[in-house]
């Protein structure tokens, strides 16, 4: 593809991702397999520069309507050529598949600096404006470096399977394939790349030794203190990171029940499961009749995902207020549910990755305040019982997030359920 061709790719994804529902990763994903011609440069190329985007959004826009310009996904791509100082009339010169000519009123943006004083702080930390106190609820003083490290790029986490593997030995496998990484440096069981890499390739992931799961991820199914012989639900699966996590933790020894409410998503599990060697997985669909069902509950629940911006940029720009209040009523109803599916004396964890108090504190203490027969118990203690390492957060909750911990942002409540009414 020439500069001007990759350059057009850009314009046509940001679009795709600007009106579409899934994620960038997968719109990327799903342009270049129908565009079979465009070679690994082409497709690193072209990505790096839709991310540049995506995560520069708001102080683009700025620079546009500065100049008096309307933004659109064309004029992004413009201000971030500028704005990595590069010469634009030569990519937008019309030619083959490149982007049109230049218009005269483009012609008059200038990107000198991508920063500016006057720039409001929710454009110069690039988040939602009516997220403002939410995010200085959740951050306080630390608003600033938070934010920052959601506009980094992730690094790539992998979860050693232990039930074909261990970790020296998972990482000389991928040694084997040219892949290099180091253990994660709070979960026992990950391994964090030194570059990204394609993975589908390597004999470890072929075997199932590896699996793609951040490391906030792998402590907050680790928290869940899945046992070998234990009855444990997840209730609220999704694409099952956390269920093979689980099924690791039980040695594959017990019962494992996995709900969702899309039952064709339970059954794209079924790859994931047989390449793990995972055989103690019931599915179920949702919702469960019944109580008392499960010593552990996991309840991962669907959220705004402010905690996974830095993976996914694009998502912050999709929520707003009502599809805010969507998640909260959704979380707590399905507290309500799960609250029964757990055994006296068993444990319901609550987790989310998100940012926010209203998805969060708020919805914990909602549901203690209806339901005295739980409590919640102090994260210290149940991070020494289930890792036997020191606990790197204080307080009653886990709070995880990448300017402190490196890992995405998760948030975890571990509620017991007294023995006796």
């Amino acid at each position: 593809m020439t500069p001007g061709a990759r350059l057009q790719a850009v314009i046509e994804l940001l679009d795709e991702i600007e009106t579409g529902r899934a994620s960038a990763d997968r719109i990327i994903e799903a342009y270049f397999r129908r565009r079979r011609y465009a070679g690994s440069k082409d497709r690193r190329a072209v990505a790096e520069r839709v991310y540049g985007v995506l995560r520069r959004r708001t102080r683009l826009d700025w620079w546009t309507e500065r100049a008096g310009l309307v933004p659109s996904v064309r004029i992004r791509a413009l201000a971030a050529v500028l704005a990595d100082d590069e010469d634009a009339e030569p990519l937008f010169d019309g030619a083959g598949h490149a982007p049109a000519l230049l218009t005269e009123d483009e012609k008059r943006l200038g990107v000198p600096s991508l920063d500016h004083p006057d720039m409001p702080t929710a454009v110069r930390l690039e988040y939602p404006a009516w997220l403002q106190r939410a995010l200085e609820g959740a951050f306080g003083a630390d608003l600033e470096p938070a934010i920052a490290a959601l506009n980094r790029q992730a690094p790539i986490d992998l979860r050693v399977n232990t039930l074909k593997t261990d970790r020296e030995t998972a990482c000389r496998t991928l040694l084997e394939d040219g892949v290099e990484a180091e253990p994660t440096s709070l979960s026992p069981v990950g391994l964090r790349l030194g570059a990204p890499r394609r993975l589908g390739g390597t004999r470890a992931f072929r075997e199932g030794l590896i699996e793609i799961q951040d490391e906030g991820s792998q402590l907050v199914a680790l928290l869940t203190g899945a046992e070998p012989n234990a009855t444990v639900l997840d209730y609220c699966a999704g694409a099952g990171g956390k269920t093979l996590a689980l099924a690791a933790a039980m040695e594959n020894q017990g019962r494992l029940l996995v709900c969702d409410t899309d039952a064709k998503r339970l059954g794209r599990m079924n790859g994931r499961l047989h390449r793990a060697g995972v055989r103690c997985v019931e599915t179920r669909a949702l919702p469960i009749e019944g109580v008392c069902v499960a010593e552990r509950v996991l309840l991962d629940v669907p959220c705004s995902g402010s905690g996974i911006w830095r993976r996914t940029p694009e998502a912050r720009w999709r929520l707003d207020p009502s599809r805010l209040a969507e998640f909260e009523s959704l979380q707590a109803r399905l507290l309500d549910e799960a609250a029964p599916l757990v055994t006296p004396g068993g444990r319901l964890v609550y987790a989310t990755c998100s940012f926010l108090r209203s998805e969060n504190e708020d919805q914990v203490e909602r549901f203690l305040a209806k339901n005295p027969v739980f409590s919640p118990c102090p994260l210290p203690g149940i991070w020494g019982e289930t890792l036997g390492t020191p606990c790197p957060a204080a307080g009653p909750w886990l709070r995880l997030s990448p300017h402190l911990h490196g890992t995405d942002g998760f948030f975890a409540a571990v509620l017991e359920r007294a023995k006796t009414p």
